[in-house]
């Protein structure tokens, strides 16, 4: 999986296509990640002390990895993820502009 935490994301296909956010979370075995903002589902919490009352929150769900694609910031676009060797280092790089990620 080239995703990694951190990494600013654009989402390629579903219903939230076109949004941008940074990873928060990677599950490689199910090949899903967890992107800020996006995927928003509402989830009930009950009071947890009497006299406090319960709450409805947003929480982010995972994404299918290959809904999302790596955001290049030379090209202003998403972009497959490379590698490429410079000396002894092994670079990610956007495959359309060859610029290091």
């Amino acid at each position: 999986m080239k995703i990694k935490k951190n990494d600013n994301v654009i989402v390629a296909s579903g219903k939230e296509k076109g949004k941008k956010g940074k990873v928060l979370k990677v599950f490689p075995a199910k090949e899903t990640v967890i992107i800020e903002g996006i995927n928003l589902s509402k989830r009930r919490q009950k009071a947890r002390k009497s006299g406090q009352k319960g709450q409805t929150l947003n929480k982010a769900m995972p994404v299918k990895a290959s809904a999302v694609r790596v955001f290049c910031g030379n090209c202003n676009k998403g972009a497959r993820a490379g590698y490429k060797m410079i000396g002894d280092k092994k670079v990610r790089i956007c495959r359309k502009c060859e610029k290091e990620i």
